[in-house]
């Protein structure tokens, strides 16, 4: 019998509310990139993934084109993926530091990754309905998920949809507001704290905004939160 957090995975994967972007997952699984020609592309919503006890909530923007679209688990198969996996390893958090499938047999403990939006959007920038139509699952798994304290958001929009998240669920936010930054630390009303983090895209890592050493701190940080917990 499926626990209610897999039934809302489901509802998750089979989604059809984004006109925009169900056509173009589906789009980008038939024609492939090159190098992948010979994967069998997921093209659905992609579901979230890691331990459902966990204290720590990892939220990003949206799967890739041919990261979790192809590959049906978030952050993986793409070198944003490398870095959050090959950090949540380094951490503890991750059985291996590698992440290439849904079927790899990768497992989190203590770490449940989801994201802002559950399709691929064209060019990595979703529309604001299309957030909009995907926060109800988000707002419904983090009533759904019990142990979780602490919740790093992984680029701005991801921050801002945790924002939202509170101002719908009527958490009392600090004043002035929380303001976006990597490595910002926000203890809230409902007794979780927020956590920022340069999103490790490609356009962040490559261009020297985001590091290895920068991305590590984050990391260090939350496991300092978790030990005072």
């Amino acid at each position: 019998m499926m626990t209610h957090l897999e039934q809302l995975q489901k509802r998750i994967m089979d989604c059809t509310k984004c006109c925009r972007l169900v056509p173009y997952i589906r789009d980008v699984a038939i024609k492939k990139r090159r190098m992948y020609r010979k994967c069998e592309y997921w093209g659905k919503p992609v579901p979230s993934f890691g331990d459902p006890k966990a204290r720590v909530v990892i939220l990003g923007l949206a799967p890739a084109a041919h990261g979790g679209n192809r590959t049906g688990r978030v952050f993986t198969g793409d070198l944003s993926g490398d870095w959050v996996y090959g950090t949540l390893y380094r951490y503890g958090f991750a059985a291996t530091p590698n992440s290439t499938h849904r079927n790899d047999g990768q497992s989190l403990n203590d770490v449940y990754i989801t994201a802002a939006l559950r399709c691929a959007p064209p060019s990595n920038k979703p529309l604001r309905e299309e957030l909009i139509n995907c926060r109800p699952y988000l707002v419904q798994e983090l009533q759904l998920l019990h142990n979780w304290k602490i919740l790093l958001a992984l680029g701005k929009i991801a921050f801002d949809t945790y924002i939202r998240f509170c101002k719908e669920t009527g958490a009392i936010l600090p004043s002035p507001m929380p303001k976006f930054g990597h490595g910002v630390v926000y203890k809230l009303a409902n007794g979780t704290t927020l956590v920022g983090s340069y999103h490790p895209s490609r356009q962040n890592t490559q261009t020297g905004r985001l590091t290895k050493e920068m991305f590590e701190n984050v990391f260090n940080l939350v496991k300092m939160l978790l030990e005072k917990d």
